[in-house]
């Protein structure tokens, strides 16, 4: 795998620690809002996986709410 393909913009799902790397958050944080279902997530096979358009739902969202979630 080349750099260009392991690039975060290309990827179509992260896992949780690089979703929370994205948003600038810690990892337990980033469980939380998984668990709380604010954060959209899904599973492949045992794994847990956050789609990249979830990060952006959530920060949309945010956003319409002025940063109260």
């Amino acid at each position: 795998m080349t750099t260009t393909e392991n690039t975060p913009a290309l990827l179509l799902v992260l896992t949780v620690e690089e979703a929370a790397e994205r948003l600038r958050i810690g990892r337990t944080l980033m469980y939380a809002l998984v668990a709380a279902g604010e954060v959209e997530s899904v599973r492949i096979g045992r794994l847990r996986r956050i789609p990249t358009d979830a990060l952006d739902a959530y920060v949309s969202t945010l956003r319409r709410l002025g940063g109260a979630a």
